[in-house]
């Protein structure tokens, strides 16, 4: 939905499906209903997922001008593209195989150019078109030899950068503005907005910088404002928050290194602050204990007394190493409209600073809710699916 100077949505991935048609029966069963229940009788705008089956099936056979046509009939635009998850991501163990294909496969960029096929024709004459995507790869997969990262890193930004030349095209062809959103995540190879400046400044620029000015035949500073127009953040306000990092902080060395953000994802973290009694810390730990489901990765961080952080790739292997900490947070997104689940927390505030930063600096116009996890969340705090996206919808728009 436009609101003021934002489009609003949540992101469609929370519906089981891979291919076109099943995406497509999720969309005709939940958005028109949502629209009326939310009532709002102006165009209303949807956060669409494609994993790489649903990309070659929209664009056979008609599949994308039908779609415009229901899209039209509706009062309905799509603006942003999830472009993370590659394959399947519901009902399967998932876990690091979103990363895959990592940027370094041509799948993933064929994927990603098609994204961008699909929405430049969507896109509302006026507005920018968003895809975010994976930051680059898993560290994890190179932890017994880093000297990889590097050569890693190259072969990712050389593909990258492929993307921004198509998105430039596209821009001289049809004057629509379309950027990617790299998403920083925990064990992400850029996971915190430190990672994120020293991304741009070493390889993003400088190799994007020289293709581009070589493909498109311009001056390398011409190229470098290419670069930055075309590959911004994706900042999930859950994901930021499991790192500890300020959002102010954060927007503000974006602004000074010239990184915009492409959209913000609107999610929650589980936050848990330990106290010192030991009976109180085993039942925090037994009410974590529920969260630590086999699909979707869940790293952890733990912030010590000393101010050290403790990084975990799991929830279970965070469970093990339970004690020592005084703060816990979890990378499963929860419900963005509760605070509190029975002495655990989210980390709802962050959230808040954030939409309050908006506010005051309109540093990004695209919002998607993206709270993925209603199938896998414990069964105390399922609920029917559309009354809590309603609800999601409800709690946001109370601050904007």
């Amino acid at each position: 939905m436009k609101l003021n100077n934002y489009h609003l949505t949540y992101c469609t991935n929370i519906h089981p499906g891979e291919h076109w048609h099943e995406v497509f029966a999720n969309l005709q069963q939940y958005i028109p209903e949502l629209k009326a229940q939310l009532g709002w009788d102006k165009p209303f705008g949807i956060g669409l997922r494609l994993a790489n089956v649903a990309t070659h099936e929209l664009l056979e056979s008609g599949a994308l001008a039908n779609f415009q046509a229901w899209l039209q009939e509706n009062d309905l635009y799509v603006f942003t593209l999830n472009g993370f998850p590659y394959g399947g991501f519901h009902f399967s163990v998932v876990k690091d195989k979103v990363y895959a294909p990592d940027w370094t496969k041509p799948e993933r960029l064929e994927y990603t150019l098609r994204l961008a096929r699909i929405l430049a024709p969507l896109l509302p004459d006026g507005v920018e078109g968003s895809i975010s995507t994976l930051p680059l790869s898993y560290k994890p997969w190179f932890k017994n030899n880093k000297s990889d990262l590097s050569s890693v890193t190259v072969s990712a930004t050389e593909n990258l950068v492929q993307v921004v030349a198509e998105l430039v095209r596209i821009k001289e062809a049809t004057g629509k503005i379309l950027h990617l959103g790299l998403e920083p995540e925990p064990d992400g190879l850029i996971e915190n907005a430190a990672e994120v400046v020293q991304y741009f400044k070493e390889y993003l620029i400088p190799i994007g910088s020289s293709y581009l000015a070589k493909e498109l035949q311009i001056s390398e500073s011409d190229a470098k404002t290419l670069v930055l127009e075309h590959v911004r953040i994706c900042y999930d306000t859950c994901h930021f928050a499991v790192e500890y990092e300020n959002p102010v902080s954060v927007v503000k060395q974006f602004e000074e290194e010239g990184i915009k953000i492409s959209k913000i994802q609107i999610s929650a973290a589980l936050q848990v602050n330990l106290p010192k009694d030991v009976e109180q810390r085993s039942t925090l730990k037994q009410k974590l204990q529920t969260f630590a489901e086999s699909t979707y990765l869940h790293q952890a961080i733990a912030r010590k007394a000393d101010g050290q952080m403790g990084h975990y790739s799991d929830l279970d292997v965070a469970l093990a190493d339970f004690e020592g900490a005084e703060e816990w947070r979890v990378h499963f997104h929860v419900p963005i409209f509760v605070r509190d689940y029975e002495g655990l927390q989210s980390t709802q505030d962050d959230i808040i600073d954030v939409l309050e930063l908006l506010k005051k600096d309109n540093f990004c116009t695209h919002l998607e809710i993206e709270t993925y996890t209603w199938e896998v969340l414990p069964s105390s705090m399922k609920l029917d699916l559309l009354a809590s996206i309603r609800r999601e919808y409800e709690w946001i728009l109370s601050f904007l």
